[in-house]
């Protein structure tokens, strides 16, 4: 396997994570319903104006933060030295391996987000998965 995999799964991660970035900083209230529903989204977006403005600004921060990760992924595309590439891929699946298990040691036990981990936990596998698969099949190539 070439480093075009490798191209396509950076350019894919970065795409996903430049849209999920730009969509919680430009339509925060619209991408909390959609991801957690509208009562949990209530609650989450605070109840006094002054909450509501720390949440907005600290949510629009994570925005940014993603986007400025999918644009650092889309340089990274870039990159052509094999033994880069799959410490690159090993770091990122530690990287989604941790997310997950956040998500089951500690978002799960609060209450308003008791019913969102699972799926985005799924997303977090799959997202390992490509990472995974890129490195199964570099080593497959190095070792044929």
């Amino acid at each position: 396997m070439d480093s075009s995999s490798f191209f396509l799964i950076c350019t894919l991660h970065s795409v996903i994570y430049v849209t999920c970035g730009g969509l919680i900083i430009l339509y925060l209230k619209e991408m909390s319903v959609f991801g957690h529903g509208i009562e949990t989204a209530t609650m989450i977006l605070g109840s006094t104006p002054h909450d509501q403005l720390l949440i907005q600004i600290s949510t629009s921060f994570a925005g940014l933060l993603l986007v400025l990760v999918g644009c650092l992924l889309f340089m990274v595309a870039f990159v052509k030295d094999r033994v880069f590439q799959s410490f690159f891929a090993k770091g990122c699946v530690l990287l989604h391996i941790s997310m997950a298990l956040w998500r089951v040691l500690f978002e799960r036990r609060l209450e308003e987000m008791a019913y969102d981990w699972p799926r985005q936990l799924v997303g977090d596998f799959v997202l390992a998965l490509s990472w995974v698969f890129f490195l199964v099949c570099t080593w497959r190539d190095k070792y044929d």
